[in-house]
């Protein structure tokens, strides 16, 4: 095993600092996961599991879906809009989309799970903290602005701080 793929394993034995139990909308009330958030020296390192994701259209095709952190605090919302109060995509240095801090890697479904980790430096898991993970129905396109024409919100989680294992700047949120 390479050491890049050593180091990754001692993170993810580790206790995330923060973490997202994600739920899906009314439309999708078995879609469910987590994301860990974990600050490495090289930056964030985020994993996330999901089930129950919605089933792909035609045999070959597998499902893609966009996430994104959003810069809303609640997964609240509307009938037509079930995660509205996660407001827009995170992006506090008012770049243009794709990189906004909050535009993530999709999730590639299979058989209605995923699993992905990813490892970036757009943001540290103390600035996300409050902040929102947000799934969306479609893959996002990197190009159509704001979002990427990424389609609906179908599952949202409050990206909270764990205690136990957080340094002395997450007691205080």
């Amino acid at each position: 095993m390479n050491e890049s793929f050593r180091r990754l394993a001692v993170w993810l034995r580790r206790q995330p600092q923060a973490m997202a139990v994600l739920a899906g909308s009314d439309r999708y009330p078995s879609l469910s996961g987590t994301a860990a958030f974990y600050q490495t020296p090289q930056g964030v390192l985020a994993a996330v599991e999901v089930q129950g994701l919605p089933p792909a259209e035609a045999p070959c095709e597998e499902r893609i879906f966009a996430m994104h952190i959003h810069s809303g605090g609640r997964c609240g919302g509307t009938e037509a809009d079930p995660f509205a109060d996660a407001l827009s995509h995170y992006d506090p240095e008012r770049c243009p989309h794709p990189f906004h801090a909050g535009d993530l890697p999709p999730l590639f479904a299979s058989g209605g799970h995923a699993l992905q980790t990813v490892l970036t430096s757009r943001f540290t898991v103390e600035e996300i903290l409050g902040k929102t993970l947000i799934l969306h129905a479609a893959p996002d396109d990197l190009a159509t602005q704001p979002s990427g024409n990424s389609g609906a919100k179908i599952a949202c989680g409050v990206i909270r701080p764990i205690f136990s294992s957080c340094p002395a700047w997450c007691g205080r949120r």
